[in-house]
């Protein structure tokens, strides 16, 4: 799959293309929808005509995160991530968008004409029935359709309605927030992740026998509400690379312990304590809820909460 991070990058001998367009944040069913439906587009016009491959159009950063940063959502995907699931899906080609004030006061006429034409020569365009686009997303599908009729391509909405459920990024930062993992996962088509390096911690949890993975959140990145959850560990880097462990999850602050503020993700790896996992990347993945975070009145409570969770995050994952 080829990344093209500026207009510049996209080769000027571009033959025709289809273009599916949106931000991708977690690449949802929805999206997997409209980009699987992009590839059929392009099979059905590629017997007809030469297309040079489905091209996803997407956004950094968020655009939101330009024109109202106070307001911006937590992302569910690094853009590194995303460029990772999009071709997972199938396209062949991505253009990240620079995002900036002066691209969001584009008219629609604009973002057609330096996008869709000059850049990728669409033949066909393929996106949510709910797009919108340009200055003050004053663009939408009617528009494009139009656009379409004038210059030679084809418009194609896909509805992402999953049920009664419509799936949107905005749907998935939901259940996080009130610890419905397994509403996430649903949603994705996957388990929610969360990535980083393992850092070095205060240790407690070894000297409590529970020994922790410890992953920072992100700045600005979505994770799911405070508590305990039952999930995996992979590890992404190192000889063990792809290994995958079950383990106890804790989300928050750990608020048993005085004067701990960083919010993290500490993962026990369940009856292993011979795991050497600091400064290794690793992928923590979250099945379900096992309760929210508790402040307990004694190290004792702690621990017989601790072991209650190790047992029913086994039973769980062993489902």
């Amino acid at each position: 799959m080829r990344v093209w991070r500026d207009f510049s990058d996209v080769p000027r001998d571009l033959g025709r293309t289809v273009a599916t367009i949106g931000n991708f944040d977690g690449m949802h069913l929805g999206h997997q929808h409209v980009v699987r439906r992009a590839r059929e587009v392009a099979a059905e016009i590629g017997a007809r005509t030469a297309i040079d491959g489905v091209v996803a159009v997407t956004f950094d950063p968020h655009p939101i995160a330009v024109l109202r940063p106070e307001h911006a959502p937590p992302t569910l995907t690094t853009i590194d991530q995303r460029l990772r699931l999009l071709g997972e899906a199938g396209v062949d080609e991505v253009l990240v968008v620079p995002f900036s004030r002066e691209i969001a006061a584009w008219s629609p006429d604009e973002f057609i004409d330096r996008i869709l034409l000059d850049a990728l020569h669409v033949k066909a365009v393929v996106v949510g029935a709910n797009f919108r686009f340009g200055n003050r997303a004053a663009g939408d599908c009617n528009l494009l359709r139009a656009a379409g009729q004038e210059h030679d391509f084809i418009l194609e909405e896909v509805s992402l309605d999953g049920g009664p459920q419509v799936w949107s990024s905005t749907y998935v930062r939901t259940c996080l927030a009130a610890g419905d993992v397994a509403g996430a996962a649903e949603a994705l088509g996957r388990s929610f992740g969360v990535r980083g390096v393992v850092v070095r911690g205060d240790q407690r949890g070894r000297e409590l026998g529970f020994p922790t993975a410890n992953v920072p959140v992100r700045p600005g990145a979505a994770a799911p509400a405070d508590g305990v959850y039952a999930g995996r560990l992979t590890v992404l880097d190192g000889p063990d690379a792809g290994s995958t462990y079950p383990a106890a999850i804790s989300v928050g602050t750990n608020p048993t312990f005085a004067g701990e503020r960083d919010r993290r993700v500490e993962s026990y790896v369940l009856d292993r304590t011979d795991l050497e996992l600091y400064g290794r990347e690793v992928e923590v993945t979250f099945v379900d809820r096992l309760r929210g975070m508790v402040r307990f009145d004694s190290i004792d409570d702690l621990l017989a909460a601790m072991a209650d969770d190790v047992d029913r995050a086994r039973t769980m994952l062993a489902d």
